[in-house]
């Protein structure tokens, strides 16, 4: 009979995900948010409670943030990641600063302590490099020449991710200075060693996971992502690092065969995680953080136009493609839920998941609209205050290359 109500339960909620996805995609927006209020009504406190199927979706909330972590790695190779630290560390640095504060400082006045501030800090810092990819597709703007620009500053977060994971691990699980140093240079180790044997290795490594067979080679990338996560978990490093650093590792020809195979995988599961999150969050405790949250999503979707907009200024780009930089980078999504669902696990701060589901609810629907308005909003009000009225300000053509396709 258990047995019967799972597969009922879990049934309904994949075909209640693919709808909502249908009808995402059918209006153009991500269906993230969708999939948080999915989680909502499915969790306690919601329209229909689960019961049998709760630790089935939580394993299966696991498996989509390593697969989550997994596909980004398998977006860039080593050199990649090296040549972007070098050439635009500084934007990072900024990136940082501007945005990762904002949620510290909003930590601290809410009276929720050091270790929330790192959390809120990671949470209010990433962008979503899956909303924001889809975002300039759908916009046409791949071959733009802030697109590179934009795609640094993600690289960028992305590998900070494996400094700042291991950090907030050791922090939620209340382990001492000690241990959580010790956690640190294990986890900045094993980076460096993946990093080392990707790029003086890589080929051999791609070529020992290859295969001609696509079940084959789905099976043995699937599992030596699952094992290296578990190791890295056991570690204490964290299993969506290993992820990661598994993607980065392979290159060519079984990365693109890989990204292809495991999409579908990562959306279902990715999903899944969502609604685990929105499952963990009782609806009635979103309204009171609603306010705060709004509070942080206008002040930290500021920070990060302006972040893109001083990382294209460094680099050479027009005005109007600083803004574009600028308005594209505001989505936060899957990664923000990654490092708030942490210090849920780990019950740090009872408030601090409705915050982040708030948070990430409001700058996932702003995001794509910042990335639309920004640059014509600003190039309006400039030629409006430009002596001699609009007139003064010729209209400047996009800067584009020519369109190549790219993955999802």
């Amino acid at each position: 009979m258990h047995s019967a109500v799972l597969l009922i339960e879990f049934g309904s909620i994949i075909l209640c995900l693919g709808l909502l996805g249908r009808f995402a995609a059918r209006f153009r927006f991500s269906p993230i948010p969708l999939y948080l209020l999915a989680g909502l009504a499915f969790g306690e406190g919601g329209l229909l409670p689960l019961g049998a199927s709760e630790e089935f979706v939580a394993t299966g909330a696991e498996i989509g943030v390593i697969l989550l972590l997994l596909m980004l790695g398998l977006e860039y190779t080593a050199s990649d990641l090296v040549s972007n630290l070098k050439a635009h560390y500084p934007s990072g640095l900024v990136d940082c600063a501007l945005n990762a504060l904002p949620g510290a400082a909003a930590a601290l006045l809410l009276g929720w302590g050091p270790v929330a501030a790192v959390v809120l800090a990671g949470v209010t810092w990433i962008s979503s490099s899956g909303v924001i990819a889809k975002v300039l597709g759908d916009l046409g703007r791949v071959g733009n020449r802030e697109t590179p620009v934009i795609l640094s500053v993600l690289v960028l977060e992305d590998l900070a991710m494996a400094v700042y994971l291991p950090i907030v691990t050791a922090l939620v699980a209340g382990v001492g200075l000690a241990a959580g140093s010790m956690t640190l240079a294990v986890a900045l180790g094993v980076a460096g060693l993946v990093l080392f044997a990707a790029v003086r290795y890589g080929r051999v490594i791609s070529r020992f996971v290859s295969s001609d067979d696509p079940e084959k080679l789905l099976l043995v990338v699937l599992g030596l992502t699952i094992l290296v996560a578990g190791v890295a978990q056991q570690l204490q490093v964290s299993a969506a690092v290993g992820a990661f650093l598994v993607g980065i590792a392979l290159s060519g020809e079984v990365a693109e065969g890989a990204h292809t195979l495991l999409s579908p995988l990562r959306d279902l599961f990715a999903a899944v995680f969502f609604v685990f999150f929105g499952l963990h969050t009782d609806p009635a405790s979103i309204p009171p953080v609603l306010v705060p949250a709004l509070a942080l999503a206008v002040v930290t979707a500021a920070t990060k136009i302006a972040t893109g907009y001083w990382a294209a200024r460094r680099a050479g780009i027009s005005v109007k493609g600083r803004w574009r930089a600028g308005g594209a980078l505001v989505a936060r999504g899957e990664f923000s839920i990654v490092i708030a669902g942490l210090a849920v696990t780990a019950g740090i701060e009872p408030s601090l998941g409705p915050l982040a589901t708030a948070y990430v609810l409001i700058l996932v629907v702003l995001g794509p609209l910042t990335a639309r308005f920004t640059e014509p909003l600003a190039t309006r009000w400039t030629r409006r205050r430009a002596p001699g009225g609009p007139a003064a300000v010729p209209e400047l053509p996009a800067e584009t290359r020519p369109q190549t396709p790219v993955g999802d």
